[in-house]
């Protein structure tokens, strides 16, 4: 390893699917992991050790040891750069955002330890996992790209795979007036679970709603946001209903607020509902919401996950 010892990965919160959007779009949002790696020299000589502190969301619940997500994914990450494995890791995990909510937290430790080795390795290591590497490798560690490819690249992007089944993304700039809010419930959903519950396959005719809807939504977001245009391209036929029964409250607040024509969607894999807040729905989601979710108004995350304070020795 080089001098470099010790830095700070900043990652954003996402929120995939966007409705129509099923594995592909994705929304990076103003909610931040901090994460704190750093390699040391145990005193014994022949041990490894992993120190983890963790405050915020998943203290006291999350693995304290090589089981931890940011640590499998900085040692698969020197692995990957042919590099020997540290003996000794050490985390300060400031987490922000919610778990198994569906706003990406997996997605986000993932990206902050593929960023974290990488830039631990420093040069000439670092020309060794490009850019493309990064977004590779995370989504190989991931399962899938759509999450990933808006944490990484910040705003909104179009994530797929090609018949080689290696990822590519497109990053877009949404609307500036675009005001995504986050309403998050107590209750956790797992991915695993929501994605159980999809069909094998589905009606030609909601595959062919949902590809309209989908190209339609790429155009609301990047235009003038118009509430009767984001509603309409936001609706979903390919997975929302099918994972309702796991999280029917959640499926009962988006109905309610599309219903008074509030653009709303489940947030990934949910439970979380994401809506799009315009001037004239700004004062009917409350209302309509009740007191015990947590309703939090989020900037768009232009810029992406990234190393922001490197120390050197």
């Amino acid at each position: 390893m080089t001098e470099t010892t010790k830095v700070t990965v900043r990652v954003p919160a996402t929120s995939a699917n966007l409705g129509p959007g099923f594995d592909t779009l994705g929304l990076a949002l103003g909610l931040y992991d901090e994460v704190e790696a750093s390699l040391f020299t145990p005193d014994d000589p022949g041990a490894t050790a992993v120190e983890i502190a963790v405050s915020g969301e998943g203290t006291g619940e999350l693995d304290q040891g090589e089981g931890h997500l940011i640590v499998r994914t900085m040692r698969t990450t020197f692995e990957r750069m042919g590099l020997p494995q540290p003996r000794g890791i050490r985390l300060n995990c400031l987490n922000r955002i919610p778990h198994a909510r569906g706003l990406g937290s997996s997605s986000a430790a993932i990206c902050a330890g593929v960023l974290a080795a990488r830039a631990l390795a420093g040069a000439p290591y670092l020309g060794g996992l490009s850019d493309e590497g990064v977004f590779a490798l995370a989504t190989e560690i991931e399962g899938h790209p759509d999450n990933v490819a808006p944490c990484l690249a910040g705003g909104l992007t179009i994530a797929w795979t090609d018949r080689s089944n290696a990822p590519h993304m497109l990053r877009l700039v949404p609307h500036a007036d675009i005001r995504p809010v986050a309403i998050v419930p107590r209750q956790r959903l797992s991915t695993e679970v929501a994605r159980g519950l999809l069909p094998e396959s589905v009606p030609h005719a909601d595959a062919s709603a949902n590809a309209g809807r989908a190209a339609l939504l790429v155009a609301a977001l990047t235009a003038r946001p118009e509430r009767g245009l984001l509603l309409a391209a936001t609706e979903d036929r390919l997975h929302q209903d099918y994972r309702a029964p796991a999280m029917p409250r959640t499926a009962d607040l988006v109905q309610r607020l599309r219903g008074i024509g509030v653009p709303a969607v489940v947030s990934g894999a949910g439970p979380t509902v994401l809506a799009f807040s315009t001037v004239d729905t700004q004062d009917l989601i409350a209302p309509e919401v009740g007191t015990d979710w947590l309703i939090q108004p989020l900037d768009v995350e232009t810029h992406g996950a990234r190393v922001v304070s490197p120390e050197t020795r």
